[in-house]
C-alpha cells in the first residue's frame, strides 16, 4: 500500500514536469525523464522537505495538535504537492513531516505564510527539530542510458 501511494506521488510530480515541459523552437525530440531532469535543474524543480520533530517531555500532545492544525493550511498553498504528518511507531513523541513543493519559490512562500510563522514561534517550546531540504536526483531506471 505504501509503495502504491509513493508511486502515485512520484507520478504526480512527473505529470507536473511533463505539463510544464516547453521544447525549444525546432526541437522535436520526445520529452524523457532525463531531459526533463536536466531541464528542471536549469529552470525549476520540486523540493522535498523531511522534518523530524521529537517532543520535549510532556509536550507530545501539544506538538501533535500544532502539526495537525497546520496540515490543511499547508496543503492549501498553491505550490504544495504534499504535506503529511507521520508518527514514529517506536517513539510516539517523534513526528516526521513529509512535504513536497513544486519549486523553491513555493518553499519560500510557505516560509512566509502566517501558519508557518506561527509554527516557528511555537515549535522551540515543544520539540527538538531537524530538517532536510532535498532536490531530486535523476535515476536510471534500467535503460542503460
Amino acid at each position: 500500500m505504501f509503495a502504491a501511494a509513493f508511486d502515485r506521488a512520484a507520478l504526480t510530480v512527473w505529470a507536473i514536469f511533463v505539463r510544464r515541459a516547453v521544447r525549444p523552437a525546432g526541437v522535436t525530440a520526445p520529452v524523457t525523464r532525463q531531459t526533463m531532469f536536466r531541464r528542471s535543474h536549469a529552470m525549476s524543480h520540486p523540493v522535498k522537505i523531511t522534518a523530524t520533530l521529537t517532543a520535549l517531555p510532556d509536550r507530545a500532545g501539544a506538538l501533535q495538535a500544532l502539526l495537525t492544525d497546520m496540515a490543511p493550511h499547508c496543503r492549501a498553498e498553491p505550490g504544495n504537492l504534499r504535506w503529511d504528518v507521520w508518527q514514529d511507531q517506536a517513539q510516539p513523541g517523534r513526528y516526521v513531516l513529509d512535504e513536497l513543493y513544486v519549486d523553491g519559490d513555493a518553499v519560500a512562500a510557505h516560509r512566509q505564510s502566517p501558519h508557518y510563522l506561527h509554527y516557528l514561534s511555537r515549535v522551540p517550546d515543544l520539540a527538538e527539530r531537524t530538517a532536510l531540504v532535498c532536490d531530486p536526483v535523476a535515476v536510471d531506471h534500467g535503460t542503460g542510458a
